[in-house]
C-alpha cells in the first residue's frame, strides 16, 4: 500500500485515508466501472491507507475486486439482485463498517451513499458525470441539501457542462471541480501502422476504413453513420462492440459496406483502431438531447492516445477536449452532407490527417488516468485544509423552478418510461 511519500507527492502535508464506495459488482465492462476504479487505484498511489467497499459473490470474487483495484476490498453487506436493493443496502450499510470510522473520507460516485455517510458524520468526494439536477428534477432539494454539507467536500464533474448544471443549481464554485476522464495508455499498447493493423483484422490493404467502437445502439446516433455509409460506398465501417443482434444490427444488414464487429477485448480493440483512417464519434446530439446519457464519451480520451484522425460533432461537450482543424475534424451535428464531407477530407489528404493525429496524440498525455487522479489529490489537499464554503439557502426562485421542472419531469417519464429528463 502506499506510504507518506505518496500522500506528500499530492501537496497536502497530512495522511489521508480513503474509503472508495462502489455499488455495482466488480469486474464489469461498464464505462462507470472503468472510470471509478481506474480513478481510485491511481488516486490510491497519494493516501497512507485505501479501501474499496464494493458488493461481491464470494471471496474469490472479492480477491479479484481488489487485483483489479490495487487496494484492499472491503465486502459490502448487500444482495447481489435486485439492483436497487443491492444499492440501498450498500449504502444503509456503510456507517456500520469499521472501515467508514477508520477513513478520512469517503469517496463515492452514489447520491445515496454520499448522503448516509455525510448523515453519520463522515466527509465526502462525490464524483459523477451525469448532470443530475437537469436529468431528475424532483432531486434537486436533496442534491442541494447533499452539497450545501459542510462535510461535502467537493464534487468533481466529468465535463464543464455537468459543472455548469450544479452551479445553476446554487452551489458555490469553490465545491465544484472539473476533472476530465481519462485512458490507460497500456490498452492502446504498441502503435502499428494502419495498413499492418488492416491485415491483421483480415481487411485488404488500401481499404479506407471508418471505425466506430462502444455500445451498438439506437441512442448513439449511429443511424446517421449507416447513412454515411450508403452515400460512401468505396468506404468500409466498422461498427465494433455489438452484444447482440438489436435495431442498428438490422439496419446495417442491408449496407454491404458495414461491418458490425462483435464486443472485443482490449487488445483485440486496439487492433480495429489503429486499422482506423477516420476514428467516428457519431456527430449527433441525440444521445445527449434525446437520451441524456452521454456527456464527454470516455472512448474519445482512447481514441486520441491512439494517435489516429478523429471525426465529432462540434457539440459543447466535445469542444471541451477536441479543437476543430487543430487536433480533430468536427462536423455539424446531425448533417449527414457534414458528416460525409469530414470523412471525406480526413481519407483523402493525408496531410491533414497525419498534423490531426499528431496533436490529439500529444494532447492525449493530459488526459490519462494518473493524470486525472494527480489533478483531483491536488482538490482533495486543498479542500482538507479550506475553511468550510458557505452556501445560499434554498429560495423561493429555486422552488419555483424545482416544481416547474419536475412537473415535466413526470409528463416526460409517463409519456416516455425514461428515468432521465433529456436537455431542453
Amino acid at each position: 500500500m502506499a506510504g507518506s511519500a505518496h500522500a506528500q507527492r499530492s501537496g497536502t502535508d497530512r495522511a489521508v485515508k480513503i474509503l472508495f464506495t462502489f455499488e455495482n459488482p466488480l469486474p464489469n465492462p461498464q464505462a462507470d466501472a472503468e472510470v471509478f476504479v481506474a480513478t481510485a487505484k491511481h488516486l490510491a498511489a497519494f493516501t497512507t491507507q485505501a479501501w474499496l467497499h464494493v458488493p461481491a459473490s464470494d471471496a474469490a470474487n472479492c480477491a479479484s475486486a481488489s487485483a483489479l483495484a490495487g487496494m484492499p476490498v472491503v465486502r459490502a453487506c448487500a444482495p447481489l439482485r435486485p439492483a436497487v436493493l443491492r444499492h440501498f443496502c450498500c449504502g444503509l450499510s456503510l456507517p456500520f463498517r469499521r472501515v467508514f470510522r477508520e477513513a478520512d473520507l469517503v469517496y463515492t460516485r452514489n447520491l445515496w451513499v454520499a448522503w448516509l455517510a455525510l448523515l453519520f458524520g463522515q466527509r465526502v468526494i462525490f464524483d459523477h458525470y451525469r448532470p443530475w439536477p437537469d436529468q431528475v428534477p424532483p432531486l434537486r432539494r436533496w442534491i442541494h441539501s447533499i452539497f450545501c454539507n459542510a462535510r461535502l467536500l467537493a464534487n468533481i464533474s466529468h465535463s464543464r457542462y455537468t459543472r455548469a448544471k450544479y452551479l445553476q443549481l446554487g452551489i458555490p464554485a469553490e465545491k465544484l471541480h472539473c476533472v476530465h476522464n481519462g485512458f490507460d495508455p497500456q490498452r492502446v499498447g504498441t502503435r502499428m501502422a494502419a495498413e499492418v493493423a488492416k491485415r491483421q483484422i483480415g481487411i485488404e490493404s488500401g481499404t479506407k476504413t471508418v471505425v466506430y467502437t462502444g455500445r451498438i445502439n439506437h441512442k448513439k446516433g449511429l443511424e446517421l453513420v449507416l447513412e454515411a455509409a450508403q452515400r460512401l460506398p468505396d468506404h468500409l465501417f466498422l461498427l465494433v462492440g455489438a452484444g447482440g443482434h438489436g435495431t442498428i444490427e438490422a439496419l446495417a444488414s442491408g449496407v454491404k459496406n458495414v461491418r458490425i464487429v462483435p464486443w472485443q477485448q482490449a487488445d483485440a480493440l486496439a487492433r480495429y483502431i489503429f486499422a482506423a483512417d477516420v476514428l467516428l464519434i457519431p456527430p449527433s446530439v441525440k444521445p445527449l438531447a434525446e437520451f441524456g446519457s452521454t456527456v464527454v464519451p470516455l472512448k474519445l480520451y482512447l481514441y486520441m492516445g491512439s494517435g489516429r484522425p478523429i471525426l465529432a460533432g462540434d457539440t459543447t461537450d466535445i469542444r471541451e477536449i477536441l479543437e476543430d482543424g487543430r487536433n480533430a475534424l468536427l462536423c455539424q451535428p446531425d448533417s449527414i452532407d457534414a458528416l460525409v464531407a469530414g470523412i471525406s477530407a480526413l481519407t483523402g489528404d493525408h496531410a491533414l490527417a497525419r498534423r490531426l493525429s499528431e496533436a490529439s496524440l500529444a494532447d492525449s498525455h493530459h488526459f490519462t488516468w494518473s493524470a486525472r487522479a494527480r489533478r483531483i489529490a491536488t482538490i482533495l489537499a486543498d479542500r482538507l485544509e479550506a475553511v468550510p464554503v458557505a452556501c445560499s439557502s434554498w429560495n423561493r426562485a429555486e422552488n419555483r423552478d424545482w416544481l416547474l421542472q419536475s412537473r415535466r419531469w413526470a409528463v416526460h417519464l409517463i409519456r416516455k418510461r425514461s428515468w432521465i429528463l433529456p436537455p431542453r
